[in-house]
């Protein structure tokens, strides 16, 4: 991971000094970090990896010092850093991807500058939003892949994705789908049901799922129910999906933290891949690669699993 990503950003900056013919040594690549960043120390490697094996130099802005230390040329798009007389090629987002991270008009000027430039993004803003979990329960709709694909001719590969997604429900009245109401009826008439889903809102990093008794309060909160028996969402939902909960094999593990052991019992563990892709703007793909690993391992019975929050461990996989 240390090398593979490193990599790939210093592709899209040497592809974008070729395309743009900037001076190699004014084209620089932008961290945006968050004001105080404490999960500093992965960056930093990836910083450091960038400049000793490529060259390339970083420089680590929030998105308010964005704001006020960009320049965009309209015209051109391109994305300057007056000042220090340079020129940016590359956005890596390290921060942006919680409500919190724009607490200022400026700090969503900073991104909208950022997004308006031709520096290369990572992610962009599309991929971005796609990873966002509201969109995430829009394309897990019945309907959704055959946008991708060709239902005629590719429908057993639709069915063979379609297999590997949770269950996954809107809550906004608008455009609630009866089986979207269905799951919320479920939650709220089946004794037990609240046990099979939770309810996440638009945030990553872990400590803000509801689950099984807060879930079920949560909802009886924001519900009502017509005169047909059909369940009635509040607009406080609007920001929540609801998922099918997944309960992966459990194992016996030690679990450190700080050098320190926390405890050993039974765990359950997820695993997360890297990869990394450069797309042109023209959407010819000029690399697309593994990148790597993330495991993350807690004890049974913790419900949240953020590492940086304090719920689960960094774990390595054990293969027989």
């Amino acid at each position: 991971t240390l090398n593979r990503i490193p990599a790939a950003i210093a592709l899209a900056h040497r592809r974008y000094v070729e395309r743009c013919g900037t001076p190699d040594g004014r084209a620089v690549a932008v961290f945006v970090v968050q004001p105080g960043e404490t999960n500093v120390h992965d960056q930093r490697l990836l910083e450091l990896a960038l400049f000793d094996g490529h060259g390339v130099r970083v420089l680590r802005l929030t998105l308010a010092e964005c704001a006020e230390e960009m320049d965009l040329d309209e015209d051109t798009g391109r994305l300057s850093l007056p000042a220090r007389d340079l020129e940016v090629a590359v956005v890596y987002y390290r921060a942006g991807y919680a409500p919190t991270d724009y607490p200022s008009e400026t700090c969503w000027a900073g991104r909208e500058k950022i997004e308006r430039s031709r520096a290369a993004k990572c992610p962009n803003l599309g991929y971005h939003l796609a990873g966002t979990k509201k969109v995430q329960q829009e394309l897990a709709r019945p309907s959704a892949l055959g946008r991708f694909f060709d239902v005629a001719t590719e429908s057993p590969k639709i069915e063979a994705l379609r297999s590997a997604f949770a269950g996954l429900y809107g809550l906004s009245e608008d455009s609630a789908t009866p089986e979207d109401r269905a799951a919320v009826k479920e939650i709220l008439t089946v004794p037990g049901a609240n046990a099979r889903y939770v309810l996440k809102p638009q945030r990553e990093g872990g400590g803000y799922n509801y689950y099984s008794e807060k879930m079920e309060t949560k909802l009886r909160e924001n519900v009502t129910f017509d005169e047909a028996g059909d369940p009635v969402l509040g607009s406080a939902l609007g920001e929540f999906i609801l998922m099918e909960r997944l309960f992966p094999p459990t194992q016996k593990a030690v679990l450190l933290r700080v050098g320190k052991m926390e405890g050993i019992g039974n765990s359950v563990s997820e695993m997360g891949i890297f990869s990394t892709i450069v797309v042109d703007k023209d959407g010819k793909v000029a690399h697309n690669e593994y990148a790597g690993y993330l495991l993350r391992t807690k004890f049974v019975g913790v419900d949240e699993g953020g590492v940086a929050s304090g719920f689960a461990t960094l774990s390595s996989p054990y293969i027989c």
